[in-house]
């Protein structure tokens, strides 16, 4: 199983990002896909899951109706669409897999990929 994260960079606050997470070595669409991000000197986080065998997707409160998850299982690719960003956006973000979750929380999932930089100036 390969997650690779990409799309993070530098953006001022009220601006969008497309983050997106290339997956490889599993069945795609049995498997559920969560985003995560850590911030210097905090915990990580959950921040949205998608489960296309389950119907369905959640979104961690602070992101609610500012980001927008998505999968494209042509590609075998989950985007991350986050607008209106904020500040207290900036993090290391990662995509997780595993073969059932449909949760906001890490140990359910069984791979995370490497992480991509997403810094939102003020």
């Amino acid at each position: 199983v390969q997650l690779v994260e990409s799309g993070g960079g530098l953006v001022q606050a009220g601006g969008s990002l497309r983050l997106s997470c290339a997956a490889s070595g599993f069945d795609f669409s049995d498997w559920g896909i969560g985003w995560f991000r850590q911030a210097p000197g905090k915990e990580r986080e959950g921040v949205s899951f998608i489960n296309n065998y389950r119907g369905q997707i959640g979104y961690a409160d602070s992101v609610k109706g500012r980001f927008t998850i998505s999968s494209d299982n042509a590609k075998n690719t989950v985007s991350l669409q986050m607008n209106s960003l904020k500040p207290e956006d900036t993090a290391r973000y990662y995509c997780a897999a595993g073969p059932d979750p449909a949760t906001l929380s890490l140990k359910e999932y069984d791979y995370l990929g490497k992480g991509t930089q997403v810094t939102v100036s003020s």
